[in-house]
């Protein structure tokens, strides 16, 4: 069991979104869906939680109307193994009205705050020449979608 599980609140599309999420990510699955009853407080039969799971980590969502929307303070992060891999999630998130945003950060069509990052931007943020971590930096900031390409190109001062 995990101990510790992110909550979303959702205006009043937790299953979808769970359900996009879950189709995007491997080792992903609904777990249970909860409905109000007759105690509300939203319409009886209405979804009112949704528990997934996502590459085996646990989440719930819960669909508790506009009164908290996501903001960017918060993100999930995914690293990444590939540039095609960066890619397909770039894609996948974006789809059906999500937005751009910089730096490796793009927001769903729910308004949840997504960094899809390559894990070679952190190893060549961590060298030890700090003139080339700061190149690597450099050019992450003047980027939307990571690159990997060009971030190996910085740090090799191309």
């Amino acid at each position: 069991m995990q101990k510790i599980v992110t909550f979303l609140w959702l205006r009043d599309q937790a299953e979808e979104a769970a359900n996009l999420y879950v189709s995007i990510f491997k080792n992903s699955k609904i777990d249970s869906v909860i409905r109000y009853g007759d105690a509300g407080p939203g319409p009886k039969g209405e979804v009112m939680l949704v528990n997934f799971t996502l590459e085996n980590q646990e989440y719930v969502a819960l669909n508790g109307n506009s009164q908290y929307p996501f903001n960017h303070s918060v993100s999930l992060y995914v690293k990444c193994e590939t540039q095609k891999e960066v890619d397909m999630y770039w894609e996948k998130l974006l789809a059906g009205g999500g937005k751009e945003v910089a730096c490796g950060w793009i927001t769903d069509k729910f308004g949840l705050s997504w960094q899809i990052v390559p894990t070679k931007m952190i190893e060549l943020l961590q060298s030890k020449d700090a003139a080339r971590s700061q190149r690597v930096m450099t050019a992450m900031m003047k980027m939307v979608k990571l690159d990997i390409q060009k971030l190996q190109d910085a740090y090799d001062g191309k």
